[in-house]
């Protein structure tokens, strides 16, 4: 199997090269990055892996030039944000190449856009394109997904996720952070889908090894995308909490400020600051809730899973994972079209590869009940 990866040089997308490039099967990684430079330092300490990885230096603002590098690969994945300037012209690409496509967008615009803009052209040209395929989106999804399928009938879904500001990610994932507390989202609520403001609403979550977290709704793609492809739910929302420090940026999102482009390039720089002063240590853990409520043999049940991981090992490890099932089409549908991974994951053998990979799911927040 030959994999290209945009973003193949980032933060997210450089641990999803480690992870591919020692998985069976997978025999061509090709990093794809602008900054071919430290493209090459990552290929050079994979030498001894199973396959070969090699880079290519890109603009993916130049169609031609994704186009002319994506064709003749299995599978184009991609981490580069942010989503809603890059996430259409890569699937638009990725069409033209004649490449199936999974990526780890996260924002809800891009994957609505996505789906409107190229599900028809997708099955017409017999393309598999997979949006949101990190952790949230991406495991989200497959955990809801696993949830469900315990169920005769699923009412609701609460995705919950736990992000401490120094969880890394760099510029990226800062930028992603304010555009997601920002302006108003989607929702999904009694059926049907609704926009709010986003961190108009708080609850006080708890999670495993972290207790309770004051968490903010914020703009994901898991309310736009469950319920394409579990239909008769009825709700699905998405909170986020940053834990310490989160005064300094929900505060001034509420009040609009992230909607200024000098005030973000300030807060930027802020937290970039903040890393370079924790260099040297790890970036912290954080942690995901997932809480299903529906029916069961007449009677009204809730599910839930959760666990704990680095933000760039568990993204990088679920899209990993993830491109490789559709690289072997180890997938539950065979029809081309665009998909988010609730839609075409087995969730069984999702959460069983991420055990063996090291990345385990809970059902209990003491973590003692295992899946997979």
């Amino acid at each position: 199997m030959r994999i290209i990866l945009l973003g193949g040089a980032g933060d997210m997308g450089s641990r999803a090269v480690e992870d591919l490039a020692s998985m069976e099967g997978v025999r061509q990684i090709t990093i794809a990055d602008r900054n071919a430079e430290a493209g090459e330092r990552i290929a050079g300490r994979l030498k001894e892996q199973k396959a070969a990885v090699d880079v290519r230096r890109i603009d993916a603002n130049d169609h031609n030039d994704l186009v002319s590098a994506m064709r003749g690969y299995d599978v184009a994945a991609s981490t580069l944000g942010p989503f809603h300037r890059f996430e259409a012209k890569l699937v638009r690409a990725a069409i033209d190449a004649g490449v199936d496509y999974a990526s780890v967008c996260d924002e809800w615009e891009a994957a609505e856009a996505v789906f409107v803009e190229f599900s028809e052209e997708a099955r017409q040209k017999g393309r598999i394109i997979l949006t949101g395929l990190g952790t949230s989106p991406g495991l989200t999804n497959v955990g809801v997904r696993y949830l469900a399928d315990g169920m005769s009938r699923v009412r609701g879904a609460d995705i919950y996720v736990y992000q401490p500001l120094d969880a890394g990610g760099g510029e990226a994932l800062v930028r992603h952070m304010l555009h997601i507390i920002s302006g108003n989202i989607a929702v999904w609520r009694d059926g049907r889908r609704v926009t709010l403001p986003a961190c108009i609403e708080s609850r006080l979550v708890d999670f495993p090894r972290f207790g309770s977290v004051q968490t903010w709704n914020m703009g994901h793609s898991e309310p736009v995308t469950l319920p394409r492809f579990i239909t008769e739910i009825e709700k699905v929302n998405f909170f986020m909490g940053f834990g310490r420090g989160s005064g300094w940026f929900i505060k001034p999102a509420q009040m609009g400020w992230w909607k200024r482009q000098g005030l973000v390039d300030w807060a930027v720089r802020f937290v970039l600051k903040l890393e370079r002063q924790g260099s040297g240590k790890l970036p912290s853990e954080g942690a995901v809730r997932i809480d299903v409520w529906g029916e069961q043999d007449g009677q009204e049940v809730h599910r839930m899973l959760c666990g704990t991981g680095q933000m760039r090992k568990v993204t990088g490890l679920s899209l990993a994972v993830g491109a490789c099932m559709l690289g072997r089409k180890e997938l539950i549908t065979r029809e081309p079209g665009v998909y988010a991974p609730e839609g075409c994951i087995d969730p069984q053998m999702f959460i069983h590869r991420l055990k063996k990979n090291g990345l385990a799911a809970y059902e209990d927040l003491a973590m003692t009940h295992p899946l997979g």
